[in-house]
């Protein structure tokens, strides 16, 4: 039996023993890692890989959105943003806009941004 890759390990630990927070956390810095992951793709003309960072990115949202309580009034309003970004990145990613994708970054990192600080406050 081969041993699993000790980073992946870590991994598959970290997510198993995080918090609702913590996890959505992580989901905000993956869609983050995969726009910058576009973006590079992009500048280095790599279609193929712009292509499958954005449609990470995009599955993350869809994610996001999915996890909603739609009882509340937040989850409304971040439902209406995950599906702007959602829409834009499709955009970005078949017209190859780096605009676009900045744009959503930008949206992106100021939710994982409030996020992060509203963990910090409630843990601390």
């Amino acid at each position: 039996m081969a041993m699993a890759n000790p980073y992946q390990q870590y991994q598959a630990n970290s997510v198993n023993g995080a918090s609702p927070g913590q996890l959505t956390l992580m989901l905000y810095n993956g869609a983050i890692k995969f726009i910058n992951g576009a973006i590079k793709s992009l500048e280095e003309n790599n279609v193929d890989r712009v292509n499958e960072n954005c449609k990470r990115s995009q599955d993350i949202i869809l994610y996001l959105s999915s996890t909603l309580n739609m009882e509340y009034e937040i989850s409304k309003n971040l439902d209406s943003l995950y599906d702007y970004m959602y829409r834009r990145l499709v955009h970005a990613n078949i017209q190859k806009d780096k605009e676009v994708m900045l744009e959503v970054l930008g949206l992106i990192e100021e939710l994982r941004n409030t996020w992060a600080e509203m963990l910090k406050k409630s843990n601390g």
